[in-house]
């Protein structure tokens, strides 16, 4: 099941862009990118309450239903926007998925265990981006994205199979020995449970602020359109009337306030979410700008967009390896930052119109192998100091945060695409060039019209690169900032308990007895010196 989701994945981000192109809408993949991870961040969290409530067989089996509706709406889409609708369906699928199959590893496993357990799992990654390059070539040029995209609404459910019997035979098995699989509740209950009023303030709050930052481009008067203004303005009110929400009203906070408090859990989500940050804005327009820039075929740059997800794939299972044999992470993480922040500078020198292939495949080899390291130590310390009823909501919230972070760089990338990139095409071609030409190569990826090696093709490459560049350096002083934080993580040992939390609290209870016995001394001490 794992290696269809993989397949899925790699396949339908790259029929996106060719959905947008035929429609003429590619300025729009930021504006889609940033609802999709919108939706993705914050659904995680009552999905993960719902299979607490319903039981995990029960989640998946809706996910799965979910999936082949989007599926369809994707593929018989007639325009944009309707195809839009259906990538927003897929998103909430995705999202069970990915919940879910963190939650399902994590109740399986102890802390030591964790992270190499995330690694196998991923394991499928190293071959699926390979073989989807073949696939996606072949099915646009023979039946086409739409079909691309419509035949997993058979595959799915189908392989879905070999997942879902042995989540209902485990569950009654469980149920059997007089276990619980699910939670009995009420509407309302269910609603409070999952936060329905802090759900509905912060995915407001986040899609206001955020999609028109990526929309602002596309207006005749840019940031001066005075909805822009105002939904930015209404969003940022959500977010803060999120803030008086969850600490004065919430019965279970999206975000419980002795979360705030753990430092470990802090910095995890703050990592998360500068880490995605920066993938996401440098990789938002990257199909596109090799494909166009450095003349690439569907399959070559599928096999470049997914080399730094390979290379992650091997890092996270090497780093996932070390936690369990040391049972330690912090170094591991502080590794994997320097490692992104020096890729991010090579980035700068290595996004450019003249690079060679092998630059560019270096390039994404670097930026995997510190994701890998980033991306495994994060979610395995979100999970261990939290005790085994909180697991579910933890692990959501470190994906939310990371979701946010890709949301964010979706958004902003988008905003540098749609106001500077024709400002940047008209420099580079001339005041001369027609309207027509720069409006096409905007709009779309394919028919761009322009002969290889022409000066006007080589000044559309220059006019992509310094977009690209500008991407870049958004994304280098976003992974600067974690630099300074890992310091601060402390660096726990990992044992072979499912998680760290009575550790912590058995650490905290003899720091408080440490206290009061120094307290006792400083009284006894003054009633002799008296």
């Amino acid at each position: 099941m794992w290696t269809i989701f993989e397949l899925d994945h790699a396949t339908i981000y790259n029929y996106q862009n060719y959905a947008a192109s035929d429609f003429r809408d590619i300025p729009l993949l930021g504006v889609l990118n940033t609802a999709g991870t919108i939706v993705m961040a914050v659904l995680k969290p009552p999905i993960a309450n719902v299979s607490e409530v319903a039981g995990r067989a029960e989640t998946f089996i809706a996910v799965v239903a979910l999936y082949v509706v989007s599926y369809i709406l994707c593929a018989s889409a007639h325009n944009f926007g309707q195809y839009a609708g259906g990538y927003v369906v897929y998103c909430i699928a995705q999202t069970g998925m990915q919940i879910l199959n963190q939650i399902i590893v994590a109740d399986i496993t102890t802390s030591r265990w964790r992270g190499l357990a995330n690694g196998l799992v991923n394991l499928p990654f190293m071959i699926i981006p390979w073989v989807s390059a073949f696939i996606v070539d072949s099915a646009l040029a023979t039946i086409g994205w739409r079909w691309g995209i419509g035949m997993f609404a058979i595959i799915m459910p189908i392989c879905s199979i070999a997942t879902v019997i042995p989540l209902v035979y485990f569950q009654r098995r469980i149920r059997k020995a007089g276990g619980r699989v699910r939670k009995k509740t009420t509407i309302l209950g269910f609603l409070s449970k999952i936060d329905l009023g802090g759900m509905v303030l912060l995915s407001g709050g986040c899609a206001m602020l955020l999609l028109p930052i990526a929309l602002a481009g596309n207006t005749p008067d840019h940031w001066r359109t005075p909805w822009i203004a105002a939904l930015i303005a209404v969003g940022v009110i959500f977010l803060i009337a999120l803030i008086f929400y969850e600490s004065r009203v919430a019965a279970r906070p999206i975000i419980p306030p002795h979360f705030i408090k753990n430092i470990s859990l802090v910095i995890a989500f703050v990592v998360g979410l500068l880490d995605a940050f920066a993938y996401s804005i440098t990789h938002t327009y990257m199909y596109a700008w090799v494909t166009v820039v450095h003349d690439f075929s569907p399959r070559n740059a599928t096999f470049l967009t997914y080399t730094a997800g390979c290379v992650q794939v091997l890092t996270g299972l090497a780093t996932g390896f070390i936690m369990y044999r040391s049972r330690r992470y912090k170094w591991l993480l502080v590794l994997g930052v320097v490692v992104r922040l020096i890729g991010y500078g090579l980035m700068m020198r290595l996004r450019g119109a003249s690079n060679s292939i092998a630059e560019l495949f270096i390039m994404q080899i670097v930026q995997g192998a510190g994701s890998g390291a980033v991306g495994t130590v994060v979610i395995v310390v979100a999970q261990i100091v939290v005790p085994r009823s909180e697991l579910a909501q933890a692990t959501a919230l470190e994906l939310l945060f990371i979701y946010l972070g890709t949301s964010l760089g979706s958004s902003i990338a988008g905003t540098i695409y749609t106001s500077l990139f024709k400002q940047r095409l008209r420099h580079w071609m001339g005041s001369q060039t027609p309207q027509s030409i720069i409006d096409t190569v905007y709009e779309a990826i394919t028919n761009v019209g322009l002969q290889p090696g022409s000066s006007e093709r080589n000044a559309v490459n220059h006019a992509y690169s310094d977009i690209l560049r500008y991407m870049t350096i958004a994304a280098l002083v976003a992974s600067a900032i974690p630099m300074v934080m890992v310091w601060f993580l402390p660096n726990l040992r990992l044992n072979d308990d499912h998680n760290l939390a009575t550790d912590l609290a058995e650490s905290k209870n003899e720091e408080e007895s440490m206290d009061q016995r120094k307290e006792w001394l400083q009284r006894l001490r003054k009633k002799v010196m008296r």
